[in-house]
């Protein structure tokens, strides 16, 4: 199975007061955090691309790996270490076959029965929310809470990823109720000093 850590940073310009990515991956590579998800919505691909580069260079740097969200063909041009889809990107079998077996790759759902369905693609890790009630998603849906991450943990037979609304307050909660790791983006994204409250998610969740 997949070894993930318990923290999954997620980055966002816009809740980050405009910082670059590569700023922003760099921080929360000080912070502690090894896994990271590359998650841009409003660039042209040209300047998608250079952003994504820089991103992934400075995970590298950082010692983290660097997963691009929706787009499997920036991911492979910026060499970068997997994919994460969504219900409306490329099914996840396609994007298997254009990242390898070696690529880091995992899926959205948004229910247990969804998150059950999705462990039995070629996926590494299936992602469960909202957990509870967020105002960044694209597309808002009513949280999930806590119970159902008993229930897909016990049932999946791969790692699981909670997110929405996941803050330093609850993460060690969700992470008690079962999942592998947490998605975290907003809690992160617009703390005043992301490096720092990268570290105390990390502490908080490695004290489980």
């Amino acid at each position: 199975m997949t070894s993930l850590p318990r923290l999954y940073a997620i980055t966002d310009r816009g809740l980050a007061r405009g910082l670059p990515h590569e700023a922003i991956v760099a921080a929360l590579c000080r912070g502690g955090a090894r896994l990271i998800q590359f998650r841009e919505k409003h660039m042209a691909d040209g300047a998608l691309l250079d952003a994504a580069c820089r991103a992934a260079a400075a995970a590298r740097a950082g010692g983290a790996r660097l997963v691009i969200n929706d787009r499997a063909d920036m991911a492979e041009l910026a060499v970068a270490d997997g994919v994460h889809v969504g219900d409306k990107d490329l099914p996840a079998a396609a994007v298997r076959a254009l990242i390898g077996p070696d690529g880091l790759l995992g899926i959205s759902t948004h229910s247990v029965e969804e998150a059950r369905r999705a462990a039995s693609l070629p996926v590494d890790y299936v992602a469960l929310g909202p957990i509870f009630a967020t105002m960044h998603a694209a597309t808002m849906r009513d949280p999930l809470g806590i119970e159902p991450v008993s229930r897909a943990a016990a049932s999946l037979g791969k790692p699981l990823v909670a997110i929405g609304g996941i803050t330093l307050a609850n993460a060690a909660d969700v992470v008690a109720a079962g999942a592998t790791a947490v998605a975290v983006m907003g809690d992160l994204m617009s703390a005043p000093d992301i490096e720092a409250r990268t570290a105390a998610l990390v502490t908080r969740l490695e004290s489980r």
